[in-house]
């Protein structure tokens, strides 16, 4: 464990020595606290034998789409005896969203999908605006817009049946009430929009879980170091935007500003020369970030000179509006934190592990985290604690397929230990944040 309380990713893989999770809360002082005496889970023989196949399985086989998994984490949580773990967890409405965005990845055509009417529309140029499609894109999980304009329809292929959906004159916002169903479109163009880039990997490649991280598998890691020293992970939003936990800052707000760089498109830290790396222009930490409970773990750094995206270095997306990931989806986490928690140093290369989304109503039953967590946080990982973030993975990212896409669905923040049993990781739970995000992006485009 490091003095400053940071996590790492912690594949716990049965007997294997690679492990990585995030800050220890015994360290930092947070205040959740377990209860004791509380059954401790124990291993099954069906996991300890089938089980450890399907997980080598799992970490071969790349996720194309976040999916709920198979009956064993379900299993795991019946057989959970303390309180607030019994009960289902709500599950959200699954009607469809009111009004749905798509956009074209061949011509870039914008598309709207308004509930009364199950098929896609073209969007009428008439009455558009720039701030219309910047909405559109933040609303599909990209930072901001980046081309807007007009295609004649004369230019693109048309079905016979197709309709499009015009901007009402005398209504704003992209409420249902909006859209108005036509058979053409008066000026006789349609919109076509392009949004900032983010959630792909051009140089991904298959590794088996446990072993370091090639080269472009996560291009929107970063590494947050305080001189030469790595101290925290981080997400790449945009060439200027980095997203990280607050708590990173927290520690060590005293040091001085010119003292912070951002490392990006690397695995290895013994790579790094010294000065390499951005410079920090600005911290921006939440402004309700607590230290006490880790409530508005996030903060974001803005970066003096952009960085270069390539094959190896790119930005993710974030949450799309009204995104939800299930309970048991398979997502990732990665990070350079201890590979042991008995050790004190980070990893050298970067480790990562796939783990799945919990219910927040399982991790704040009395067996786990006692109602600890609130609404900015969520839960990822294995009540056998097999596999986990740990000291050092603090701030990086936590990520969800999604449509072809990756999503920042979390920053890692917070948990008891690395890898123990009945306790899982805690993250900052992205979507909580994106008005915020946003909001301070914003700022500095005026």
């Amino acid at each position: 464990m490091t003095g400053w309380g940071q996590r790492v990713i912690l594949l716990y893989y049965l007997s294997s020595p690679w492990q990585h999770h995030m800050i220890d809360v015994s360290e930092v002082g947070c205040w959740c606290s377990v209860r004791h005496g509380c059954a401790v889970l124990g291993v099954l023989g069906l996991l300890a034998g089938a089980g450890v196949g399907s997980w080598l399985l799992v970490l071969y086989l790349w996720p194309a789409a976040s999916q709920p998994i198979s009956g064993t984490l379900q299993d795991e949580e019946m057989m959970l005896n303390c309180s607030g773990a019994s009960s289902e967890e709500v599950l959200l409405s699954s009607l469809p969203k009111a009004v749905s965005f798509r956009i074209n990845n061949e011509d870039f055509l914008l598309e709207v999908q308004v509930r009364a009417r199950p098929y896609w529309l073209l969007v009428c140029h008439d009455g558009w605006n720039p701030s219309l499609g910047m909405r559109i894109c933040q609303s599909l999980g990209h930072l901001r817009l980046t081309h807007h304009k007009g295609v004649n329809l004369s230019d693109i292929k048309l079905n016979s049946s197709q309709e499009f959906a015009q901007l009402s004159p005398r209504l704003g916002g992209l409420l249902e009430e909006v859209w108005q169903t036509r058979d053409n479109c008066t000026s006789g163009q349609v919109v076509s929009l392009k949004c900032s880039e983010c959630g792909t990997r051009p140089l991904a490649s298959r590794i088996v879980g446990g072993h370091a991280v090639a080269l472009g598998r996560w291009p929107w890691q970063a590494s947050v170091t305080l001189g030469s020293r790595h101290t925290c992970g981080g997400s790449v939003l945009a060439p200027h935007w980095v997203v990280t936990a607050a708590h990173c800052i927290h520690s060590f707000r005293l040091f001085r500003l010119s003292s912070w760089r951002v490392h990006a498109g690397l695995v290895s830290h013994s790579t790094i020369k010294p000065h390499q790396g951005a410079m920090v222009e600005k911290i921006i930490s939440h402004p309700l970030y607590s230290a006490q409970s880790h409530d508005y773990d996030v903060a974001l750094l803005r970066l003096r000179i952009p960085l270069n995206f390539s094959d190896t270095v790119g930005a993710v997306c974030l949450p799309a509006e009204e995104q939800h990931f299930p309970r048991g989806s398979q997502c990732w986490v990665s990070g350079w934190g201890h590979t042991d928690p008995s050790h004190t140093h980070s990893s050298d290369t970067l480790q990562d592990t796939v783990v799945p989304l919990l219910s927040t109503q399982l991790c704040n039953s009395s067996c786990i985290y006692s109602g600890a967590l609130t609404p900015r946080m969520l839960c990822a990982g294995y009540l056998d604690g097999r596999a986990d973030a740990c000291q050092g993975d603090s701030g990086g990212p936590l990520v969800c397929p999604d449509g072809g896409k990756w999503h920042l669905v979390g920053v890692v923040s917070w948990g008891h230990g690395c890898a123990e049993p009945n306790h899982p990781g805690v993250y900052a739970k992205v979507a909580e944040f994106l008005d915020w995000i946003h909001d301070t992006v914003q700022d500095f485009l005026h």
